[in-house]
């Protein structure tokens, strides 16, 4: 089976690991239990005429392999694979390609006219509105990657103070849409906050990313929307305590797990939940909790729809 990954590779300084590591860890889940031939297809400029640059190019890669199927994510990278009907398609929808209602109405059209559809969330699935096509399928978490360090090993690691409370935020601090400015104002609530350093998750290798989850106290998360955030599911497998805004699939996978906390946007609310998590003062047992979240158990689900889509038994 050849499958043709479609997604963007726009950031700067592009690196398929580190700016799409989701789709990455995916590819290589499915690869390491099933006979896949993945290639990729890097989308490079923004906006319509940004993807549609990338047409010609899109068609001569396609007409040069027998695919048997396309995988695009997002609905940009949807939208340029369905401008073809030579491969069967399948589009992954990550969060704000159906949560801002302007992206919705093209994402349930382009729903439509694919061969299946996967959502990374119920709330996803429903707003999608188009059940017999669509799959929920999150995200998976690579456990052997994330996982638990002593949290003095892993500040000694990234050479970080011990005295200092550590709240790790979950995204860049320029992510307009992570909400950076609402966790800043929230932090400015407490008292003695000049003792709490705030880092943000930029850049980083996963090893890195794996370090500073286990060398904070807390992850926060005050994003504006999000679909099935993957940096919730990997804190969880670490252990971290968390405190995030109700948004995407957070409540259904942090539950009832003691040390994470949902809150509201209320920077007071958010101020008093970080303290509960500082309050709380050592590892949850998030990884118990995210076990059926496993990237092997989430690759033989994306594997299955290819079955599906192929009518393969």
């Amino acid at each position: 089976m050849k499958v043709l990954i479609v997604c963007s590779g726009n950031a700067p300084n592009f690196d398929f690991k580190i700016n799409q590591s989701f789709i990455y860890e995916q590819i290589e889940s499915v690869k390491s239990l099933y006979n896949i031939h993945y290639d990729t297809f890097f989308i490079s400029g923004k906006g319509v005429k940004g993807y549609l640059f990338n047409l010609s190019k899109f068609r001569a890669v396609i007409a040069k392999k027998n695919y048997s199927l396309i995988h695009a994510h997002n609905l940009p990278s949807g939208i340029l694979s369905r401008l073809q009907f030579k491969v069967p398609l399948i589009v992954t929808f990550h969060g704000s390609d159906i949560n801002l209602k302007y992206h919705r109405k093209f994402s349930r059209l382009l729903s439509r006219i694919t061969s299946h559809n996967i959502v990374v969330s119920k709330r996803l699935f429903n707003l999608l509105n188009n059940p017999n096509k669509t799959t929920v399928i999150p995200c998976g978490i690579d456990t052997n990657l994330f996982h638990s360090v002593d949290v003095i090993q892993a500040r000694k690691s990234i050479k970080l103070d011990n005295n200092k409370k550590i709240i790790l935020f979950a995204s860049a601090f320029g992510n307009k849409i992570k909400n950076f400015a609402l966790a800043e104002n929230a932090v400015r609530h407490l008292n003695g906050f000049e003792e709490i350093q705030i880092l943000e998750l930029k850049g980083k290798t996963r090893e890195e990313v794996n370090l500073l989850m286990n060398a904070a106290d807390m992850l926060l998360l005050t994003s504006f929307s999000e679909g099935s955030p993957q940096v919730i599911k990997e804190a969880m497998a670490c252990n971290c305590p968390i405190v995030a805004t109700d948004v995407g699939d957070i409540k259904e996978v942090i539950g009832n797990t003691a040390g994470c906390f949902i809150t509201s946007f209320d920077p007071v609310d958010i101020a008093n939940k970080i303290k509960l998590a500082i309050k709380f003062g050592k590892r949850t047992n998030g990884r118990e909790k995210v076990k059926h979240l496993d990237d092997k158990l989430i690759a033989k689900k994306i594997f299955d729809i290819y079955k599906e889509v192929l009518e393969i038994k």
